[in-house]
């Protein structure tokens, strides 16, 4: 079975990696050196590369480089968005606004150390 990955271009990419596997728990799978990354969590691998570095962090026909930020984001599933919120805000985690409730959950948008988003999702309690 195929799996999905999303590239995210990052500032320094052990400081992401240090992020992702410290606060939200992926598995690191490959980190061969300073440019690169590739970690994993729930079926999703995450390709962490560094502005200008490798053939994923460059530009196409001489185009700029490409640059971390922006709404893309992935979304990582939490049992307890609340606790989850205030650790991050304990570690001083940019948040993106407030708690956002729909029919499906609750979510809040943070930052990684590059400004990349991240949606943390709670799942609405099944009735």
């Amino acid at each position: 079975m195929a799996q999905t990955s999303v590239r995210y271009i990052v500032y320094d990419v052990d400081e992401a990696v240090d992020f992702y596997r410290d606060y939200l728990d992926f598995e690191v799978e490959m980190h061969p050196g300073p440019g690169f990354a590739m970690l994993a969590r729930d079926g999703l691998r995450l390709l962490l590369n560094m502005p200008g570095a490798g053939g994923g962090g460059q530009g196409g026909n001489g185009e700029e480089s490409p640059q971390p930020g922006g709404w893309n984001r992935i979304q990582v599933e939490v049992t307890d968005l609340d606790e989850t919120k205030a650790r991050m805000e304990k570690m001083i985690i940019p948040i993106r606004g407030d708690i956002k409730e729909g029919v499906g959950g609750r979510q809040i948008v943070v930052e990684d150390p590059s400004g990349n988003p991240i949606e943390l999702f709670e799942p609405a309690q099944k009735s």
